[in-house]
């Protein structure tokens, strides 16, 4: 096993979605390279999953944020 991390892991640059089963706290974050890939994957995970649009990410810096 050993250790748990102390450091935060840094985000790589792009689009960033959550996954989440429906009424679940915690979900699976999901790059794509860009806007119109990120929204594909809306649209694909949205029928069975709740979607949480995280936003871009540029230099680990989240540049907008947008919650659907």
């Amino acid at each position: 096993m050993g250790r748990p991390a102390t450091k935060p892991t840094e985000l790589r640059d792009g689009f960033y979605i959550e996954i989440r089963n429906r009424g679940s706290k915690t979900g699976v974050k999901i790059r794509r390279d860009t806007k119109e890939q990120m929204l594909m994957a809306i649209k694909e995970y949205e029928a069975s999953k709740d979607v949480v649009v995280i936003g871009e990410v540029s230099k680990g810096k989240i540049l907008d944020n947008a919650v659907k």
